[in-house]
């Protein structure tokens, strides 16, 4: 399974009228093209930053549809007030406990590693890191996204509501630490988001 996702730093008041033609005008375009498996969006209201990601049953479906996209992605850039950086990815990992709820939000974490250590940073992901994410208070689902040739990789962990995810970023942070050390990754950013589309229907990668 693979990802496709595209960032805009976005005008803020601009994001609703985004997330609106995202609903309304995206989502039905790509559910429509072979090989789509849903889509979301996320928000960040303080920083601008807006991150939809569509996930495709295989790299060729995605790469099938990147020049249709191209214009889709332009109108959405002028809607936001921002321009759209995409990126490719492959889904390594996909655990959900349940569905999101209504007021959920997201943790991502985007990190580096050697290339030639991506496997087993993915184990410890897997092996290592989902079990304690289980256990923080409100934990709904969590993804890795990597890619390969760069080493580049992005985790996204679910949580019920803000008050939730407010309440674990300590613990949070501590295992975000050991994890990077135990993978020999370095964390690059992380950011915290509303999760205002939830339409993904990837299955369980674990």
């Amino acid at each position: 399974m693979y990802a496709r996702s595209t960032t805009i730093n976005a005008l803020s008041g601009s994001i609703d009228a985004g997330i609106a033609q995202v609903r309304d005008e995206v989502m039905p375009a790509l559910l429509e093209m072979p090989g789509c498996v849903g889509l979301s969006m996320m928000t960040d209201r303080e920083s601008g930053r807006c991150i939809a990601t569509s996930a495709w049953r295989s790299q060729e479906a995605m790469r099938a549809t990147d020049q249709e996209l191209w214009s889709v992605r332009d109108r959405l850039g002028r809607t936001l007030g921002g321009t759209p950086m995409v990126q490719e990815w492959e889904i390594a990992v996909l655990h959900r406990d349940h569905r999101s709820v209504a007021g959920a939000c997201i943790r991502a974490t985007w990190v580096k590693v050697d290339p030639a250590r991506l496997d087993g940073a993915i184990d410890v992901y897997r092996l290592a890191s989902l079990p304690r994410l289980e256990d923080l208070a409100g934990f709904c689902s969590a993804s890795l996204l990597v890619d390969r040739a760069s080493g580049r990789a992005v985790s996204s962990v679910t949580y019920d509501s803000q008050e939730t995810m407010d309440a674990n970023r300590e613990a949070a942070a501590s295992m975000r630490s050991a994890t990077a050390k135990d993978a020999g990754a370095e964390v690059v950013d992380v950011g915290e988001f509303e999760l205002v589309l939830a339409h993904l229907h990837v299955p369980e990668l674990t």
